[in-house]
């Protein structure tokens, strides 16, 4: 199928804005308790405020009358098809983690900020290559080039279930994480599931000290959202619904159906709410419970449809633990974190594809503040803002505020309603309020990629063309744009190079916006006033999944390359040379120069024999020792930098 778009992308460059710094307190989980606001209360821009319960019975009795006052014909919430559709179209999604930054030996994931780790399916310490495909994770030693263990943790799991895993590492430790909250509806031994939940997130923890085992497993009704880690402290963030056995509909009218759907929340209890989890030892479960309503917090205006929980886990002992829960009632689908802040957003455009009201210009996205500098995390404050992001990238905080870019208005059709946004929020109490917005960028298209640096801000929107915006944000009351390029195509995903240079990863396109294939441009933004690209290298017909998942493109700063997944045969092009047959689902490498890119050459994996011979694409490159590293699900690759000749295969299957 032909890809559509504007032609040209623009950049905008922002100074960055920093979130007010929070301070960590014993053990409360959340603001002072206070009343919801009477009925007509104007809500500061920006501003929604968290709240406690002052006990369980209240609890219970505030969470039915917000989801009497919300449930509709067809449910509650999560129920609702559009709901569904809106969560499962979710974004999955820098610069190299801590552990790369400190040790230049190896590359680690390509993360949003230094210092925070972030899950994916391959790790690597510099001594051992860590991954897992199809439910089984395997530990390759980097100077042997062989695998030295394997442990199955889901047999089930393969690409085309759904469930795909990712995991995090922190010394003889590995995290994995489970997505198979959309494939299945888990529930805790001893209760069947219900038509609310939404499946079970699945936590393993495996000692990679000798063998590989699993040393403890954690599981939690809802979904994976997503997690962060620093240091040895995972924080996991799960999105769970109600489990409210609604009547069916029948051939009755809207009016019966909501009240005979108030009238089973009329019988509810918190069991019917709040999250369950379970702790098991191997085979043996050895523990399980909920969420205590101590632990919940609300906004002052919700429904009782879902709620968001952070779990905490300390990577260097020996078992997980309850995971220290704390939930609050809301929904979420982004994830972005600093060293000692976690951010969730929640974007709403389902509400507006159903026709409820919204604010002015369409959607708009919900962001919660959690204060993680202590063991326990602790929520801080929540605010809004106009449109919907495109994921984490379009979040960053830098002296004390939160910069968040979206896009507002209808990017479906072809008029010019849509238009993004950068605002700047400060947490000011328990309410994260709007100090400062440069508005109107990209009029009728919509953003395709974000990078905040610092005080500077780049944006690219999309149509027809590709506007390049640069913002000054270091005035967080008066952000301003500081500079524009409009060129064909446009970047989906920006990485600082150093020295005033930004790479792009994207598509090019024709004056019309037809897209065309990849294309990587370098870009001058030394002067904020006039970004300029330099160069472009396109590989015609191809897409390149670093354009939509970060952690799939890779920087190694020591040689100035890039390499990406190139997924569609084709000819790799360059001004000076050329390599022919592109690898249909291999991966590309350029080296950058000071005036634009040389192809360093191309790496492919053989058929993978285990799933039919089918092919397998190369999902992830990392760099270990000097040698190029090349991980797909069928194995990985060891090949040297000087004449790209292949060291090993090792095979996963």
């Amino acid at each position: 199928m032909t890809r559509h778009g504007s032609r040209t992308h623009r950049w905008t460059t922002v100074a960055a804005l920093a979130l007010a710094g929070c301070t960590a307190s014993p053990p409360a989980v959340a603001p002072p308790p206070a009343d919801p606001p009477p009925a007509g209360t104007a809500v500061p821009a920006g501003g929604l405020r968290l709240v406690a319960f002052d006990s369980c019975d209240e609890a219970l009795r505030q969470i039915r009358t917000a989801a009497k006052a919300a449930v509709g014909p067809w449910g509650l919430g999560s129920d609702d098809p559009l709901r569904q559709f809106a969560a499962k179209r979710a974004a999955v999604g820098g610069v190299e983690d801590a552990t790369s930054a400190s040790t230049p030996d190896f590359s680690g994931t390509n993360v949003h900020e230094a210092g925070v780790d972030e899950p994916d399916l391959v790790k690597s310490d510099g001594r051992r290559i860590v991954t897992v495909a199809r439910g089984v994770l395997s530990v390759v030693d980097a100077a042997t080039r062989r695998v030295t263990g394997r442990v199955a943790l889901d047999p089930t799991t393969d690409r085309r279930s759904g469930g795909e895993a990712s995991l995090l590492l922190h010394g003889d430790r590995a995290l994995v994480l489970l997505r198979d909250g959309w494939v299945t509806r888990g529930t805790v031994p001893g209760r069947p599931p219900a038509p609310g939940a939404a499946g079970q997130a699945r936590l393993v923890l495996v000692d990679l000290a000798g063998a590989p085992r699993v040393a403890g497993e954690y599981r939690m009704d809802g979904r994976l959202v997503d997690s962060r880690q620093v240091g040895a402290t995972a924080r996991v963030v799960i999105s769970s619904g109600h489990r409210l056995d609604f009547p069916q509909p029948g051939k009755r009218t809207d009016a019966q159906r909501v009240a005979a759907n108030q009238a089973v929340i009329d019988k509810a209890t918190l069991d019917d709410w709040l999250p369950r989890y379970e702790i098991r030892d191997g085979a043996r479960t050895v523990g399980s419970g909920r969420v205590g309503c101590d632990r919940v917090s609300r906004p002052a205006g919700f429904s009782g449809a879902s709620m968001v929980t952070v779990l905490s886990f300390d990577l260097g002992a020996s078992t997980l633990g309850a995971g220290d829960p704390v939930t609050v009632f809301a929904d979420g689908d982004t994830v972005y974190g600093t060293g000692s802040r976690l951010y969730v957003a929640n974007d709403q455009r389902w509400r507006t594809w159903r026709g409820e009201p919204s604010e002015a210009g369409g959607s708009r996205t919900e962001i919660y503040q959690f204060d993680t500098a202590a063991a326990m995390p602790r929520y801080v404050a929540a605010g809004s803002v106009p449109g919907w992001p495109i994921g984490q990238y379009a979040m960053s905080e830098w002296d004390g505020h939160l910069r968040v870019a979206t896009t507002t208005g209808d990017t479906w059709n072809r008029g010019t309603s849509s238009q993004s946004g950068v605002y700047v929020l400060r947490a000011e109490g328990a309410t994260l309020n709007r100090v400062g917005a440069v508005t109107g960028l990209g009029k009728g298209e919509r953003i395709f990629a974000v990078r905040f640096l610092g005080g500077t801000g780049y944006v690219v929107t999309f149509r027809q063309t590709d506007p390049l915006y640069g913002l000054d944000l270091r005035d967080p009351a008066a952000p301003r744009v500081t500079g524009e390029l409009k060129i064909n195509g446009y970047s989906s995903y920006l990485h600082p190079a150093g020295d005033g240079r930004l790479i792009g990863v994207g598509q090019d396109a024709t004056d019309q916006g037809r897209v065309t294939g990849t294309q990587v441009s370098l870009f001058d933004v030394a002067d904020p006033a006039r970004p300029a690209r330099l160069a472009q290298h396109h590989v015609p017909g191809g897409w390149s999944e670093a354009e939509s998942d970060p952690h799939a493109f890779l920087y190694w700063a020591p040689e100035r390359l890039v390499v990406l997944p190139v997924t569609r045969p084709g000819v790799v092009t360059d001004q000076a040379e050329s390599v022919k047959g592109t690898p249909s689902g291999g991966v590309l490498a350029l080296r950058v120069g000071d005036k634009g890119f040389t192809v360093a050459g191309a790496v492919d994996h053989p058929a993978d024999l285990a799933d039919g011979g089918e092919w397998t694409p190369i999902r992830r490159s990392l760099m270990v020792d000097g040698v190029l590293w090349t991980v797909s699900d069928a194995g990985l690759k060891a090949t040297a930098l000087s004449g790209m000749n292949t060291l090993a295969w090792v095979p996963l299957t």
